[in-house]
């Protein structure tokens, strides 16, 4: 069971998309690769001693600094945004405690779902300028692309991959209680 502080009022919590952020970095050659997805929905459902997350990323949606990478990224050797149009989260017990956010789900990527452990922090509620409770949810978690059949690599002279297949999803939030 959670452990869920009375600082944090039950109900439902939705992101606010324009102040939220879902992205992803992987080393790639010399350095990190970032992309974000500009389409994504979560609630975070308190009641209780219990928490519930549940969220949703458009694979169109992915947002790379060059057109032609985002087509390569929703193409059958990425995401298959075809066959495959969302990337998909969901926690049944979550823990809250002290800020603190330890939180085993599963991921579904490409259609296949597997375990995660996502850490994190979690902010105070505060009220905005608008009377709307929110909350602030930051989120790390490792994927290993591979196990979803994200296969795509180019290797290099040297024989070594170019591109890692250990990826870090980063998810920066805001969330509003729902009235």
């Amino acid at each position: 069971m959670s452990t869920i502080e009375t600082r944090i009022p039950a109900g439902t919590w939705n992101v606010d998309p324009v102040h939220s952020t879902v992205g992803f970095e992987v080393d790639y050659l010399a350095g990190s690769f970032h992309g974000t997805f500009r389409d994504v929905e979560l609630r975070l459902e308190i009641a209780d001693e219990s928490a519930r997350i549940e969220g949703t990323a458009r694979v169109q949606s992915v947002d790379v600094k060059d057109e032609n990478l985002a087509a390569h990224l929703q193409s059958p050797e990425f995401f298959d945004a075809e066959r495959h149009p969302e990337l998909r989260f969901v926690a049944e017990d979550v823990d809250l405690d002290t800020g603190t956010v330890q939180v085993p789900g599963e991921i579904t990527i490409k259609g296949v779902t597997k375990p995660i452990q996502v850490t994190g922090t979690l902010t105070e509620p505060i009220q905005d300028a608008w009377g709307n409770d929110r909350l602030g949810l930051q989120l790390t978690a490792k994927v290993d692309r591979t196990d979803f059949g994200l296969d795509w690599n180019m290797p290099l002279p040297t024989g070594d991959p170019a591109l890692s297949s250990e990826v870090t999803v980063v998810s920066e939030l805001q969330l509003v209680k729902a009235a």
